[in-house]
Protein backbone atom coordinates (compact mmCIF):
# COMPACT_ATOMS: atom_id res chain seq x y z
CA UNK A 1 0.00 0.00 0.00
CA UNK A 2 2.61 2.45 0.83
CA UNK A 3 5.22 1.54 -2.39
CA UNK A 4 1.24 2.46 -4.37
CA UNK A 5 0.69 5.82 -2.94
CA UNK A 6 4.14 7.32 -2.10
CA UNK A 7 5.24 6.36 -5.72
CA UNK A 8 2.23 8.37 -6.88
CA UNK A 9 0.31 5.98 -9.03
CA UNK A 10 -3.10 6.23 -6.59
CA UNK A 11 -2.16 10.02 -7.37
CA UNK A 12 -1.83 9.64 -10.83
CA UNK A 13 -5.23 7.50 -11.32
CA UNK A 14 -7.18 9.98 -9.20
CA UNK A 15 -5.49 13.30 -10.82
CA UNK A 16 -6.48 11.55 -14.33
CA UNK A 17 -10.13 11.53 -12.89
CA UNK A 18 -10.06 15.05 -12.53
CA UNK A 19 -9.50 15.44 -16.52
CA UNK A 20 -7.19 17.90 -15.77
CA UNK A 21 -3.20 17.81 -15.73
CA UNK A 22 -2.48 18.69 -12.64
CA UNK A 23 0.81 17.21 -10.73
CA UNK A 24 0.48 16.61 -7.01
CA UNK A 25 1.30 20.07 -5.26
CA UNK A 26 -1.44 21.71 -7.49
CA UNK A 27 -3.86 19.05 -6.81
CA UNK A 28 -3.00 19.54 -2.75
CA UNK A 29 -3.65 23.34 -2.92
CA UNK A 30 -7.25 22.37 -4.45
CA UNK A 31 -7.89 19.59 -1.55
CA UNK A 32 -6.36 22.11 1.18
CA UNK A 33 -9.17 24.95 -0.66
CA UNK A 34 -11.89 22.93 -0.50
CA UNK A 35 -11.54 21.15 2.95
CA UNK A 36 -11.01 24.56 4.38
CA UNK A 37 -13.99 26.72 6.30
CA UNK A 38 -13.51 29.34 3.46
CA UNK A 39 -11.00 31.37 1.40
CA UNK A 40 -7.57 30.80 3.17
CA UNK A 41 -4.26 33.25 2.85
CA UNK A 42 -1.08 31.82 1.05
CA UNK A 43 0.46 31.19 4.25
CA UNK A 44 -2.23 29.37 5.40
CA UNK A 45 -2.36 27.39 2.55
CA UNK A 46 1.26 26.67 3.44
CA UNK A 47 0.75 26.19 6.96
CA UNK A 48 -1.63 23.53 6.14
CA UNK A 49 0.45 21.71 3.54
CA UNK A 50 3.65 22.19 5.99
CA UNK A 51 5.57 23.48 2.82
CA UNK A 52 7.05 26.91 2.40
CA UNK A 53 4.76 29.69 0.86
CA UNK A 54 7.04 30.71 -2.06
CA UNK A 55 6.26 27.09 -3.14
CA UNK A 56 2.26 27.72 -3.05
CA UNK A 57 2.92 30.92 -4.60
CA UNK A 58 3.67 29.50 -7.75
CA UNK A 59 1.08 26.98 -7.65
CA UNK A 60 -1.70 29.18 -6.94
CA UNK A 61 -0.41 31.56 -9.72
CA UNK A 62 -0.76 28.39 -12.10
CA UNK A 63 -3.95 27.43 -10.71
CA UNK A 64 -5.47 31.05 -10.87
CA UNK A 65 -4.24 30.85 -15.02
CA UNK A 66 -6.28 27.65 -15.26
CA UNK A 67 -9.07 29.27 -14.02
CA UNK A 68 -9.40 26.32 -10.78
CA UNK A 69 -9.06 29.50 -7.84
CA UNK A 70 -9.35 33.18 -7.81
CA UNK A 71 -8.04 35.60 -5.13
CA UNK A 72 -10.45 37.38 -3.23
CA UNK A 73 -10.61 40.56 -0.70
CA UNK A 74 -9.61 39.61 2.95
CA UNK A 75 -13.00 41.49 4.43
CA UNK A 76 -10.28 41.49 7.48
CA UNK A 77 -7.56 43.45 6.28
CA UNK A 78 -8.25 45.10 2.76
CA UNK A 79 -5.25 45.44 1.16
CA UNK A 80 -4.42 41.34 1.69
CA UNK A 81 -6.11 38.65 -0.46
CA UNK A 82 -7.40 35.42 -0.25
CA UNK A 83 -7.63 32.52 -2.12
CA UNK A 84 -10.38 30.33 -2.75
CA UNK A 85 -11.46 27.27 -5.14
CA UNK A 86 -13.31 28.31 -8.15
CA UNK A 87 -16.59 26.04 -9.55
CA UNK A 88 -13.74 24.29 -11.79
CA UNK A 89 -11.56 24.04 -8.66
CA UNK A 90 -14.07 22.86 -6.64
CA UNK A 91 -15.51 20.05 -9.12
CA UNK A 92 -11.77 18.91 -9.91
CA UNK A 93 -10.86 18.54 -5.78
CA UNK A 94 -14.30 16.57 -5.87
CA UNK A 95 -14.01 14.49 -8.77
CA UNK A 96 -10.17 13.46 -7.17
CA UNK A 97 -11.45 12.46 -3.55
CA UNK A 98 -14.43 10.33 -4.97
CA UNK A 99 -12.30 8.67 -6.94
CA UNK A 100 -10.15 7.54 -4.11
CA UNK A 101 -12.48 7.21 -2.07
CA UNK A 102 -14.35 4.71 -4.90
CA UNK A 103 -10.69 2.82 -4.97
CA UNK A 104 -10.72 1.92 -1.17
CA UNK A 105 -14.99 0.74 -1.37
CA UNK A 106 -13.52 -1.16 -4.03
CA UNK A 107 -10.25 -2.48 -2.08
CA UNK A 108 -12.75 -3.76 0.62
CA UNK A 109 -15.66 -4.32 -1.09
CA UNK A 110 -15.65 -7.93 -0.81
CA UNK A 111 -14.56 -7.96 3.11
CA UNK A 112 -17.35 -9.21 5.65
CA UNK A 113 -18.86 -6.62 7.22
CA UNK A 114 -17.14 -6.87 10.84
CA UNK A 115 -14.10 -5.93 9.38
CA UNK A 116 -15.34 -3.22 7.35
CA UNK A 117 -16.98 -1.51 10.66
CA UNK A 118 -13.74 -2.48 12.35
CA UNK A 119 -11.62 -0.35 10.14
CA UNK A 120 -14.30 2.55 10.19
CA UNK A 121 -14.19 2.67 13.83
CA UNK A 122 -10.18 2.37 14.09
CA UNK A 123 -9.80 5.19 11.39
CA UNK A 124 -12.27 7.33 13.86
CA UNK A 125 -10.17 6.28 16.70
CA UNK A 126 -7.08 7.40 14.52
CA UNK A 127 -8.37 10.69 13.53
CA UNK A 128 -9.36 11.60 17.23
CA UNK A 129 -5.65 10.30 18.48
CA UNK A 130 -3.86 12.12 15.95
CA UNK A 131 -6.69 15.82 16.74
CA UNK A 132 -6.08 15.54 19.96
CA UNK A 133 -2.05 14.92 20.00
CA UNK A 134 -2.13 17.65 17.51
CA UNK A 135 -4.04 20.24 19.55
CA UNK A 136 -2.17 19.09 23.07
CA UNK A 137 1.47 18.99 22.19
Amino acid sequence: MSAAINRGQLAQQATAATGLPLDRPAIGILLTLAMADGPLRIGEIADRMQVVGPHVTRQVQALEQRGLVRRVTDPNDRRASLIEPTESGTEAANRYTSTIIGWFREVIADWPTQDRADLGRLLAKLADDITTRLNHP
